[in-house]
């Protein structure tokens, strides 16, 4: 891995003007008039609380936040990474791990001030990193949140959390903000998409946004103990029967983003929500079908996996 010393490191935000972060919070918060924060393009006024498909409002949605261990290592390091789950989502995933928060809305609705302060209490607290999971619904109220975090003395990375769903003008205006992005690659079928996570167009989308997050912030870099201070890192998850199209994905983070790509090809997939209801997703991936996999980025040429 790339690695520099962590005194040569400061997050993208702090090298911001007050000036050029403001026009950001501004141009995030305008787009709720008619929101196009994600490729949906519901074109609702949130503002005037009209509700697209991600069904939230415009204050920040908040399920849970802690120092979490379970994430890749570079992120977690010694002390964790700082993580914050957003209520909601901008996909329909059928398989989803957490739908009890995407799907159900669990999850409380607070204020500005208050998600400030729990970036502040997990810096407080040893974390790595700020790691804001599902985010993209709720941009323009991290932002908003981030300016008085800012003012409180945060000084961690920002990790976004994505399912690889994501505007690029909505990733244009974080531009400068975010040094980390998490971007998950699910599917190279269009078909598969839509069957499965209500999109579509999910696999040009998600090839369009991670080329926009490497073209910000590049290849993953660490500092000398291996903790992630800024580039992308791909998590792609194995199906059952191949149905994520892993050949694909893999040979275009190699042929169009780079060999260096950290990419986790996870094997962690159990059958949650409503998976049951369509085979093979019912079942776990088997040990074969995660090799293959793992062969198949390996083969496709690149030489950073998780």
């Amino acid at each position: 891995m790339d690695k520099k010393k962590n005194g040569d490191f400061k997050p993208a935000y702090l090298k911001l003007s007050q000036k050029n972060l403001l026009s950001k919070i501004e141009a995030a918060e305008d787009i709720l008039k008619n929101c196009i924060l994600c490729p949906r393009n519901c074109k609702v006024n949130r503002i005037s609380g009209e509700k697209g498909f991600c069904k939230t409002g415009i204050e920040p949605f908040v399920s849970s936040w802690n120092p979490h261990f379970g994430e890749e290592r570079p992120l977690v390091g010694r002390y964790g990474s700082g993580t914050i789950f957003f209520t909601r989502c901008n996909l329909g995933c059928l398989f989803c791990q957490n739908w009890t928060i995407s799907h159900l809305g669990e999850g409380s609705i607070i204020s500005f001030e208050t998600l400030a302060q729990i970036m502040i209490t997990l810096q407080n607290s040893g974390c790595h990193n700020i790691n804001l999971v599902t985010p993209t619904h709720q941009v323009p109220m991290i932002l908003r949140s981030l300016e008085i975090a800012i003012e409180c003395g945060l000084h961690l990375p920002i990790v976004y959390n994505c399912g690889g769903y994501e505007s690029i003008e909505t990733l244009r205006i974080l531009d400068g903000i975010v040094d980390i992005y998490m971007p998950d690659f699910k599917y190279s079928n269009p078909e598969v998409s839509l069957k499965y996570s209500k999109a579509k167009d999910y696999p040009s989308v998600a090839k369009s946004a991670i080329k926009e997050m490497h073209r910000q912030v590049g290849d993953l870099v660490t500092d000398k103990k291996g903790v992630a201070l800024r580039g992308v890192l791909v998590r792609h998850l194995v199906f059952p029967e191949g149905l994520a199209g892993t050949e694909e994905i893999v040979r275009f983070l190699v042929e169009e983003i780079s060999p260096n790509t950290y990419t986790n090809i996870m094997a962690q997939y159990y059958p949650c929500y409503r998976a049951g209801e369509f085979p093979p997703l019912d079942r776990r991936i088997t040990n074969d079908e995660y090799r293959k996999a793992v062969k198949a980025a390996r083969e496709a040429g690149l030489k950073r996996l998780d």
